[in-house]
């Protein structure tokens, strides 16, 4: 781990988006909320939330955060056709909240296939990025690439 005990706290931010494709027939039962494991959104948002709530568990390298806000939206995106999944992560502390912000989309992501996996064993996870962080010595940044509403 980066020794940040000098480091100051500050109030930082990020947040991540990334998709999942999928054929047809799954975004119709996943839009249709008739996938035989249940909401599907609802339980990659949850899942997205409980992710960045372990992410220190799972990046060997990452600082345990207590984290203030963290959260997941799995919007249906027809012209994927698949499902983009923003999370967003708040914490004030010595070092920043990217990679909690980033797992959260990710395991939301991981939800999406395993919830629809039966209709779907192709779907695609891609585009997982960082596209906004404030906070702490290096301040404010958001990616220049295009992709969904920003904040």
């Amino acid at each position: 781990m980066v020794d940040v005990g000098a480091k100051a706290v500050t109030a930082r931010r990020a947040v991540a988006e990334g998709t999942i494709t999928m054929s047809r027939g799954a975004f119709a039962l996943v839009k249709a909320n008739r996938v035989a494991k249940g909401d599907v959104l609802g339980v990659a948002e949850l899942a997205g939330v409980a992710g960045a709530k372990r992410t220190a568990e799972l990046i060997p390298l990452a600082h345990p955060l207590p984290l203030e806000h963290v959260a997941v939206r799995a919007k249906l995106d027809p012209r994927l056709p698949g499902v983009r999944v923003r999370a967003e992560a708040r914490v004030e502390a010595k070092t920043g909240v990217e990679m909690e912000a980033l797992t959260a989309c990710t395991v939301a992501l991981l939800a999406i296939y395993d919830m629809a996996k039966a209709a779907d064993r192709g779907m695609v996870i891609g585009e997982v990025r960082l596209v906004a962080k404030s906070g702490g010595r290096s301040g404010a940044w958001r990616t220049g690439r295009p992709g969904p509403e920003r904040s």
